[in-house]
C-alpha cells in the first residue's frame, strides 16, 4: 500500500513538473513575439497556477498520510472483535469456577475456550510451529536458549526439547521457538 502511495505521489509530482515546464515553454515562446506587459501577466498567471497545483499536491499528501495513520490505528479492530466473545466465555467460566465442585467440567470448559481462541487466531493467519524433538535446528525458526550434552550422536545439533512454541503470522515468524539443542 505504501509503495502504491509513493507511486501515486511521484506520478502526480511529475505531472505538476511537466505542466510547469510546458507553461514556461509557452511563456518563453510568447515573450518573443509579445510585449513585456502581457508576458509578465502570463508569467504571473502561470506561477499562480503552479502554486495552486503544488498546494493541492501537498494537501493530498497530508491527507493520505493521515488516512494511513488512521488505518494503522484501527488495523487490529477485527481481531479484537473476534476475541470479545472469548473474553465473555472466560468471564462466564471464572464465575462458574467460584461455585462449581466438579473440576472435570471446569477443565472441559477451559479446554473449549482454548480451542475457540486457537481457531479464531488461526483464522487470522496465526500458526504454531511444530518443533518436535529430533528436528533440525534452524536459526530462521528457532532460538537456542541452551545446549545439553546428549549420548546419542544423532541428536547433536538437533532440537532436544521445546521450552516455548514459536508462531508465524501469514508465513512471517513473529515469535521464534525457544529450544534446547543437543551438544557433546
Amino acid at each position: 500500500m505504501e509503495k502504491e502511495q509513493q507511486e501515486i505521489n511521484n506520478t502526480e509530482e511529475q505531472e505538476v513538473k511537466a505542466e510547469v515546464n510546458e507553461t514556461e515553454d509557452k511563456v518563453e515562446e510568447q515573450a518573443e513575439g509579445a510585449n513585456n506587459a502581457s508576458v509578465a501577466d502570463e508569467l504571473a498567471e502561470m506561477k499562480d497556477k503552479y502554486l495552486r497545483l503544488y498546494s493541492d499536491f501537498e494537501n493530498f499528501r497530508r491527507r493520505t498520510a493521515k488516512e494511513r495513520l488512521d488505518l494503522i490505528k484501527t488495523a487490529s479492530e477485527d481481531l479484537i472483535l473476534a476475541l470479545l466473545p472469548i473474553i465473555d466465555d472466560f468471564e462466564r467460566a471464572n464465575k462458574a469456577m467460584q461455585t462449581e465442585t466438579d473440576i472435570e467440567s471446569v477443565k472441559a470448559g477451559i479446554d473449549l475456550i482454548h480451542a475457540k481462541m486457537v481457531k479464531v487466531l488461526e483464522g487470522k493467519g496465526l500458526k504454531a510451529q511444530d518443533t518436535a524433538p529430533g528436528a533440525d535446528f534452524d536459526t530462521e525458526l528457532h532460538e537456542a536458549i541452551t545446549q545439553i550434552p546428549v549420548q546419542d550422536e544423532k541428536l547433536k545439533g538437533k532440537v532436544v526439547d521445546t521450552v516455548e512454541k514459536g508462531y508465524t503470522l501469514n508465513e512471517k515468524v513473529i515469535r521464534f521457538a525457544k529450544v534446547v539443542i543437543g551438544a557433546q
